[in-house]
């Protein structure tokens, strides 16, 4: 089987272009590969960390065996992991309380951060102990469950060997959501979250900040593509647009990287998200440094962002400032007293303490090693502060514990066990060969809290809690660079407000109190809204003013709001305002020059009623029909005193008198005219001399005055019980103010009431005309066709005006009919005899009245 097993994996690695043919993958691969840590047990636990961080390059041809892969340049950080499963393992042995009377083993291999280095891992891990003289793979796997890999690509290799198997395994660091597939996973695992989480968390967090245009840089390989990619699809759904995406490898040429930083440099965004393994932004910064990058506000993701390592370097001053989610920190208690009681003499043979001791302490055991100083194995690791010594930041480290823990728990409730003591013998009951299927069930059930107060679980794909701290690079008293927590990010937060700040004050990039600005175009302030550029990304636009009536209240609106049927845009179209009230009042000029005529008006008109009354006994206003001049003078005082209904803010009633008191009066006016006009043509129309002022009989002029009125007042009556007129908000008309007005509520009675005022004085200007040629001394005929004319002029005039005059100059133009109508028939009727009266009182005398001299 394990022969079919490596042909399959051969087959792999050849299709993907590693090597071309079975001889060189196994010459790649060397003999089996044995472990550089491993302790025996009673269960055994699978390591792999990237150890080391260079591999050598293949030269690979037809015609010779390629030379087996080689790493080189250990990663102090990775071999704190690989001491801290050691550490959860010897501490777990030593408990009482967790799987009691068994002992945990554990075989660590190298990754090299590489598919190959991996495979070769993976089958070391799977194989068994004995070894064949045969080039291929033999013996049973021993172990029972993996703890890693550090990257997502080689943790994906480790699960095409592993799965084979159904052997588990639990990665600390590997964060790609693709792993998430449970249909293509079965048996994965991991202590730290999914980068489905974390993408999502840099897209908040960049929209939180305002930055809406950006740049991207990522890791060529499985973390980095799809981390990216999910980011990118959130960043959208934000808002955020990408300026480019670049991809590195550590791998790669130096070309590509050099290329890569210049498309940085060449770049408008002031902030760069980076979505870089550890060992790619090493590269990264490398080539920022030599071509001067500087003033970035960087982003980053959960890999280098709390690496202090890269907070040490030279490079450091490039990051100040730097922006990123981390795992949450803990503190693992007797971990730095274990990690430095790390010494070569624990395990003489091992090489790879000898290669952590001498890169330390700068120094070699061979002395044949030139400009070296020899390693004397005394060396205190107390006097160092590197990546392997420092316990400051255990976050990855916190997740190998967990991991680790998570492997024993699931054992402990697989074999049954109980808690250790005096009295039982055998607390658990450890079979001949437990199978790694059963520990993939027990892990997905496990549900336990370490020391640090952490619940550790699985969900339905195997991922824990998606729980980060927003961590920002700032500078201590002394200079040094702190990883400062000024956030929160829960992706479970149960009102969706998952991104939380704490207050504390962020430092930004080349250590600016000032938080920078990155957009594609500058905001659009309340009153615009923002229009897309053709061609152009949607945060690229242009700023285009909200129209009339229309409004928007935030910075960058994708439109503007349209205001309320009352309400309009104020100067800067950031919010509606009530709209202008319009009407005619008495306040304002229009208004106060027709109150001024009005009272004018009927000042002048009682004025003359009073000279009228003063020669009430003179044969001129005898002549004249007193009672019916007293009336018709009553009457017009009242059409000028209507009009003041027209001016001021319209109400029920003010409405419902206008035009009903304004066409009463009217009626009674010209009715009192037609009396007059009947009983002049009457008087002059008589054969006999000796009745050349006859007089028509007082009940029937008032009945005739009467009955006129009535009809008026019958068709207003019938106007205020069916339709009243009634106040009015008029919004169509002007869209900027409200024209407040009367409706008519029947345009039919309106023009009802004007059309009978228009018979009435049709009827008066017919009989005026049949007595124009009456006497020339008494021809008041001629002045009450004059009147008519200007009466009648004034009115079909005002038709077209009224219906074609907008808001307040309607009412205005109704006013000035009145007026212009009452003055034309107070002068017309009453100044000849006023002039006569006053001036020339020779004249008012019957005998002159009745000659043939004129007036």
């Amino acid at each position: 089987m394990w022969k079919n097993i490596c042909i399959i994996l051969m087959f792999v690695v050849i299709t993907r272009g590693f090597a071309q043919d079975e001889t060189a993958f196994c010459e790649m691969l060397g003999s089996r590969e044995l472990p550089l840590m491993s302790k025996e047990g009673d269960i055994v636990i699978g390591g792999a960390f990237s150890l080391h961080s260079q591999i050598s390059k293949l030269l690979l041809s037809w015609t010779e065996s390629p030379e087996p892969l080689t790493c080189s340049r250990i990663n102090l950080r990775e071999f704190r992991f690989a001491q801290t499963m050691v550490f959860a393992i010897e501490e777990i042995n030593n408990s009482s309380f967790l799987l009691p009377n068994v002992s945990l083993g554990y075989k660590i291999f190298d990754s090299c951060a590489s598919a190959l280095p991996t495979t070769r891992a993976g089958m070391g891990l799977m194989n068994g102990e004995k070894r064949t003289s045969e080039k291929n793979c033999s013996g049973q796997s021993s172990i029972h469950a993996v703890v890693g890999t550090s990257e997502s690509s080689t943790t994906i290799v480790m699960l095409q060997i592993s799965g084979i198997f159904q052997i588990p395994v639990i990665s600390h660091f590997a964060t790609c959501a693709c792993l998430s597939n449970r249909k293509e996973y079965p048996s994965f695992f991991r202590t730290i979250p999914s980068d489905y989480y974390q993408s999502r968390a840099l897209a908040k967090l960049v929209k939180h900040f305002g930055w809406t245009w950006v740049g991207a840089v990522r890791s060529d390989n499985d973390y980095g593509n799809n981390g990216m990619a999910t980011f990118i699809e959130a960043a959208n759904q934000e808002g955020i647009c990408v300026e480019y995406s670049e991809a590195i490898s550590r791998t790669g040429s130096r070309e590509n990287v050099e290329r890569v930083v210049r498309v940085i440099r060449g770049g408008t965004a002031s902030v760069l998200v980076a979505f870089l393994a550890y060992d790619e932004m090493d590269v990264l910064l490398e080539e920022a440094l030599s071509q001067n990058l500087t003033e970035l506000q960087w982003v980053g993701s959960e890999s280098w962002i709390t690496s202090a390592h890269l907070a040490k370097k030279r490079y450091s001053g490039i990051l100040s400032g730097s922006l990123g989610f981390a795992i949450r920190k803990a503190k693992i208690s007797g971990l730095q007293d274990f990690l430095l009681k790390v010494n070569p003499s624990q395990e003489p043979q091992s090489n790879l303490l000898r290669e952590f001791w001498e890169t330390t302490f700068a120094c070699s055991f061979r002395s044949s090693t030139p400009d070296t100083k020899l390693c004397s194995g005394a060396e205190s690791l107390r006097d160092v502060d590197n990546a392997f010594t420092d316990v400051s930041e255990l976050r990855i480290s916190n997740n190998v514990y967990k991991a680790v823990y998570a492997v024993a728990h699931a054992l402990h409730s697989m074999l049954n066990c109980k808690q250790g003591g005096e009295n039982v013998t055998h607390p658990c009951k450890l079979r001949d060969r437990p199978e790694p299927r059963q520990v993939v069930k027990y892990l997905q059930d496990i549900n336990f809290t370490v020391e640090s107060g952490e619940n550790v679980y699985f969900d339905e794909n195997g991922d824990p809690a998606a729980i980060y701290e927003l961590v920002n690079w700032q500078r201590n008293p002394a200079g040094d660079v702190v990883f400062t927590t000024v956030g929160k990010y829960d992706a479970s937060h149960p009102d969706g407000n998952q991104l939380t700040m704490n207050g504390v004050n962020i430092t930004w990039a080349a250590e600016s109190v000032e938080k920078p600005l990155s957009v594609c175009s500058e905001n659009c302030l309340p009153g615009f809204r923002t229009a897309i550029i053709k061609g152009k990304p949607i945060c690229c636009f242009s700023c285009v003013p909200c129209a009339a009536g229309e409004v928007s209240n935030t910075s960058n609106s994708a439109e503007c709001s349209q205001c309320p049927s009352e309400y309009w845009s104020n100067v800067n179209h950031s919010k509606c305002v009530p709209k202008v009230i319009e009407f005619l009042s008495y306040g304002e000029t229009m208004g106060a020059l027709l109150t001024a005529f009005s009272l004018c008006g009927a000042s002048l008109t009682l004025v003359v009623l009073c000279v009228f009354f003063r020669f009430r006994h003179t044969p001129l206003v005898k002549a004249s029909n007193s009672e019916l001049s007293f009336l018709l003078l009553f009457s017009l005082t009242l059409c000028f005193l209507c009009s003041l209904a027209f001016i001021g803010q319209p109400t029920a009633w003010s409405c419902m008198l206008r035009h009903t008191a304004c066409g009463v009066a009217f009626a009674l006016c010209i009715s009192c005219i037609l009396a007059k006009t009947i009983t002049v043509v009457m008087a002059f129309k008589a054969k006999r001399p000796a009745n050349m002022f006859p007089q028509c009989s007082a009940p029937l002029q008032r009945t005739s005055v009467i009955g006129c009125t009535l009809i008026q007042v019958f068709i207003c009556v019938i106007w205020l019980a069916f339709a009243p007129p009634f106040p009015h908000k008029n919004i169509v008309y002007a869209n900027e103010k409200i024209i407040l007005q009367c409706d008519l509520g029947s345009a039919v009675a309106f023009w009802a009431v004007l059309g009978y005022v228009g018979f009435l004085a049709l009827l008066c200007f017919i009989l005026a005309f049949l007595g124009r040629k009456l006497p020339d001394n008494f021809n008041e005929a001629k002045f009450i066709t004059f009147s008519m004319l200007i009466f009648s002029a004034v009115w079909l005039t005002f038709i077209p005006a009224y219906v074609s005059s907008p808001g307040k100059f309607t009412v205005a133009v109704e006013i000035f009919a009145i007026l212009a109508s009452s003055f034309g028939l107070l002068f017309c009727i009453f100044a000849p005899k006023c002039y006569i009266l006053l001036l020339k009182p020779e004249r008012n005398t019957k005998k002159h009245l009745m000659g043939r001299h004129k007036l």
